[in-house]
């Protein structure tokens, strides 16, 4: 017996974070339910992960922690009413049955998501995410292993093309199999996150859509920067609703309807949070450096952030990143 197919139940048009690498992990995902206005975030990712990596008995361990949820977390998306969605990555179907199998299983996600759309050339020389683009029935075969792995609803994130836009034969190619959601990036794989974004070309999916397979939910997504323009561009293109990604990096407090300055005090109490619940939740696992692509979201904006953020960029630890903040504000107090 299937699960809820929860994407049929959101509200019009909702709101996801984009899974992102080395960003959206259990500690990210809950600095950011904490400050989102209730009702504005609706679907929360996983960072990407390996099927062979969660298929492989000694490397196991280690990837299995990008799919970790800490109980606080945990009330939080209860409290919230957020889904929870992992998304995995790979070329071989049975590593993605086997996957499936194991998350559903053992694990307490909402629902399953395929990447199709990664750009990153390592990723991409390996067959991977957006050269699945180029080999479409592989894409279909990695489908329909994972449905058969699992009762979650199975969603895929994808682009419009590979070296050149490519919507139709491609959109067409997914909609013709069992997937519940698609999310579509508006650049081809070639174009990374370069260059202006085919809201156009979304657009045309959805029309696909409601031609091919009208039960499948879409989103569309790139360089949306708040949450206005999330409801225009689902508006003008259809899309049920709308993915964003590196907006969050701009603001943090993107998911607001109703938008304010920023004191540093705010900025630096959260970027303090989340320091210390990287360092509670990772311990010594992950490299304390991994948290530093946050200084910049957190320390701009006001007199003396660049001099702060380079302070920050030399601490070694989170003890450090709290004795530095606190001498500035004794300093300026």
């Amino acid at each position: 017996m299937s699960r809820e197919n929860f994407w049929t139940s959101l509200p019009r048009p909702f709101v996801a974070l984009a899974p992102m690498e080395d960003v959206t992990d259990t500690v990210f995902r809950e600095v950011i339910m904490n400050i989102s206005a209730p009702g504005a975030l609706h679907v929360v990712f996983s960072e990407f992960t390996s099927t062979d990596g969660l298929c492989h008995e000694k490397g196991r361990e280690k990837v299995i922690e990008r799919l970790l949820v800490n109980p606080s977390e945990r009330k939080l998306l209860k409290q919230k009413g957020i889904r929870l969605v992992a998304q995995i990555w790979g070329t071989d179907p049975e590593a993605f049955y086997r996957s499936a199998r194991m998350i559903t299983r053992n694990m307490d996600f909402d629902g399953l998501d395929i990447n199709m759309g990664c750009p990153v050339k390592k990723i991409v020389k390996q067959g991977a995410c957006a050269a699945l683009i180029k080999q479409p029935v592989l894409a279909r075969e990695i489908i329909q292993a994972t449905l058969e792995g699992t009762d979650l609803p199975v969603s895929v994130k994808t682009r419009i093309g590979f070296d050149r836009i490519q919507t139709e034969e491609w959109m067409a190619n997914l909609l013709e199999t069992g997937i519940s959601a698609l999310s579509v990036h508006g650049r081809i794989q070639k174009a990374d996150s370069e260059g202006p974004v085919h809201w156009e070309e979304i657009a045309r999916a959805v029309r696909m859509k409601n031609e091919i397979n009208p039960r499948v939910v879409m989103m569309g997504n790139g360089d949306v920067m708040n949450l206005e323009e999330a409801h225009e561009r689902s508006e003008e293109t259809g899309t049920d609703g709308i993915m964003i990604g590196r907006g969050v990096f701009h603001n943090p407090w993107i998911f607001n309807p109703v938008q304010k300055e920023r004191t540093p005090g705010e900025r630096t109490d959260l970027l303090l949070q989340h320091t210390r619940l990287f360092s509670d939740t990772w311990q010594d696992r992950k490299n304390f450096d991994i948290l530093k692509r946050f200084f910049k979201i957190y320390v701009n904006g006001f007199y003396g952030a660049a001099r702060l953020r380079a302070m920050l960029m030399e601490a070694r630890y989170a003890e450090e990143v709290e004795k530095i903040i606190s001498d500035m504000l004794r300093k300026e107090g």
